[in-house]
């Protein structure tokens, strides 16, 4: 891949970064119509979409999975499967659980003032499938909101294209006590189902969780009817790297990225002159050659790889900024450095021994993180996003009298004569 000199070519490097902030007009369209039909016409649409995009007709009784189907499934999962799975349990829900927040009181003379902290009602998680199975995508959505004290989670999940018991989401739904509520339905269909509710499926008031560009369309288009956790781009790692760094341990994770689906972006950001962007060349070659996702990779590489060299840890500091990752690895001499001046990341993974798989699946923080420059204003998901504050104010007779003058004057200085009177009826009364 070619070599960028950061300052010398920052335009081209902000070109690079850069990426389309709209959904794509042709798939917006669809979704649009989509979307308008089942909220007209609910369970009858959700069949026919479920039938024309993935292939299965369903019955409107049989879209709920049978809970005894999840268990089969938890069963039929091999050992090592099962410990993996409650090992990363245990770590993301222990992460979360120092995530909660209380609401407070203040009080003074003659007043109370609250906030309140309450859990949604019901939320719904969605969770790619098909021919796909990711039981961490239902592990890392799943357990903040259970944490939060979410009452209700639908689940969906489009319709499983082999042997349902062996679908390790199903299994994972069993080991996380959500199996009565998993639905089959998937792609942009399931998220109207879940923002305007069916004869059959509940209505929720969040969705999140990723999925395809018809989904992910889906959420934004309904966002202001139900809320969202964001709209999710193609994944990215930008990795911050010195002479010290080995370069088959660079090459390894920027493959790992590069894998998904073949339009993610993957950034190497070598320190000083004698960084050897040739070796991690090589040593990419090297394990291409043996990737069983060797296509999607190359593709990655190809279309969105991109090698940048800068003189000082400040520039690689700057580049990181910039570009926004959602994943970031630092393999430097003193990572810590580097992390304290990048404001605009999603994670964060320090030194050799940290790759981003291990945050994928069992570290405890959230995966599920800001995408395509988002993480300059997005954060990871995570408990408060399945939580609501309330304000609760209570003023007696003295605390209103205090307060009723200066309500009087900032209410006549906006124009509003009935704010004003709604205080003075007040005083007047004895």
């Amino acid at each position: 891949m070619k070599i960028l000199n950061y300052p010398q070519d920052l335009r081209a490097i902000e070109k690079a970064f850069s990426r389309s902030e709209g959904g794509d007009p042709k798939v917006e369209k669809i979704v649009a119509g989509v979307i308008s039909a089942v909220r007209r016409r609910g369970d009858a649409a959700l069949q026919e979409y479920t039938a024309k995009f993935d292939g299965k007709r369903i019955l409107a009784a049989k879209l709920r999975v049978d809970p005894k189907v999840c268990a089969a499934a938890w069963r039929r999962l091999p050992s090592e499967t099962k410990a993996a799975l409650e090992f990363a349990c245990d770590g993301i829900e222990n992460f979360h659980r120092r995530q909660l927040r209380n609401g407070f009181v203040l009080k003074s003379a003659g007043a109370r003032l609250e906030q309140r902290i309450r859990p949604l009602r019901r939320v719904g998680v969605y969770v790619p499938g098909g021919r796909a199975a990711y039981p961490s995508t239902m592990l890392m959505n799943v357990i903040p909101a259970q944490v939060a004290g979410v009452r209700e989670i639908i689940v969906a999940t489009p319709p499983v294209q082999g042997k349902p018991e062996d679908f390790a989401p199903f299994a994972a739904a069993h080991l996380l006590g959500v199996s009565d509520r998993i639905y089959q339905m998937g792609g942009a269909q399931a998220v109207a189902a879940m923002a305007f509710g069916t004869k059959s499926v509940p209505k929720v008031d969040k969705v999140v969780g990723p999925g395809n560009a018809f989904v992910a369309a889906a959420k934004r288009l309904l966002y202001g009817t139900i809320d969202i956790d964001s709209v999710a781009g193609e994944s990215e790692v930008l990795i911050i790297a010195d002479d010290t760094a080995r370069p088959d341990f660079i090459a390894a994770d920027l493959l790992a990225q590069a894998e998904h689906t073949g339009g993610e972006t993957v950034v190497l950001v070598g320190i000083g002159a004698r960084f050897d962007f040739e070796a991690v060349g090589k040593e990419l070659a090297a394990q291409l050659k043996t990737a069983p996702r060797r296509a999607q990779a190359s593709k990655s590489l190809r279309n969105g790889g991109i090698f940048i060299r800068v003189r000082t840890r400040d520039e690689a500091a700057e580049v990181a900024n910039l570009k926004a990752p959602e994943h970031m690895e630092i393999l430097t001499k003193v990572p810590a450095k580097i992390a304290d001046k990048v404001d605009n990341v999603g994670a964060v993974f320090l030194g050799p021994y940290t790759p981003e798989p291990i945050g994928d699946y069992v570290a405890g923080p959230n995966h599920v993180l800001p995408t395509g420059g988002t993480a300059r204003f997005f954060s990871p998901l995570g408990v408060d996003d399945f939580l609501k504050a309330s304000n609760v104010l209570e003023f007696d007779r003295a605390g209103f009298d205090r307060a009723a003058g200066h309500v009087i004057t900032l209410a006549e200085t906006e124009g509003l004569s009935a704010h004003a009177e709604a205080i003075r009826v007040r005083q007047r009364a004895k």
